[in-house]
């Protein structure tokens, strides 16, 4: 344990930087976590991006915009060396805490903030069958429409009474169907 008392493993942790400085913080962070050999200790930085379209003089182009500005997270494994290293990079005014102490992100704020992407494969994909398992149309027979991009829902298209009716599910509420 050092100067503050870490043990806490390896959380996120939010630095705060100069306007502007984002990216050179992440590429400086990563040439010292070669340079140093600290890829045990500092494994990840991610500055989050979302794609927005914006209107370009009658073009309509998808430009990526940062979600928290003036942020850049890093996954490490605080300690006074690893403290040290990121708060003196250039562009780098401190990490997000009370005082000088940084306080890493729980696990309910890494989801909802999307700093980590946490991809699972559902074992079926748009086009397919699938069974319906939780719900008013439990047990119904179904065919998917939709997977949205963070694989949190999926669009059903289940026939009931001769008429097809679209239900939205989360992908455990379904079941691929073998064939």
């Amino acid at each position: 344990m050092g100067e503050f008392g870490y043990t806490d493993g390896i959380r996120w942790y939010v630095v705060h930087t100069y306007s502007g400085y984002e990216n050179k913080v992440k590429t400086n962070i990563e040439k010292i976590v070669g340079n140093r050999g600290l890829s045990d200790k500092i494994l990840e930085v991610q500055i989050p991006t979302v794609v927005v379209e914006e209107n370009d003089g009658g073009k309509i182009k998808q430009v990526e915009q940062k979600i928290y500005p003036s942020y850049v997270f890093v996954k490490m494994s605080m300690s006074d060396e690893t403290w040290h290293v990121i708060r003196n990079i250039t562009g780098v005014t401190g990490f997000v805490g009370p005082g000088s102490r940084p306080v890493p992100l729980s696990e309910a704020e890494v989801a909802s903030m999307g700093v980590e992407q946490t991809k699972t494969s559902l074992p079926f994909a748009v086009g397919d069958s699938v069974k319906i398992m939780e719900g008013p149309l439990s047990g119904f027979i179904g065919r998917v429409e939709d997977i949205s991009a963070d694989q949190k829902t999926v669009k059903i298209a289940a026939s009931m009474f001769g008429r097809e009716t679209i239900v939205e599910l989360e992908p455990t509420a379904v079941q691929e169907i073998k064939d």
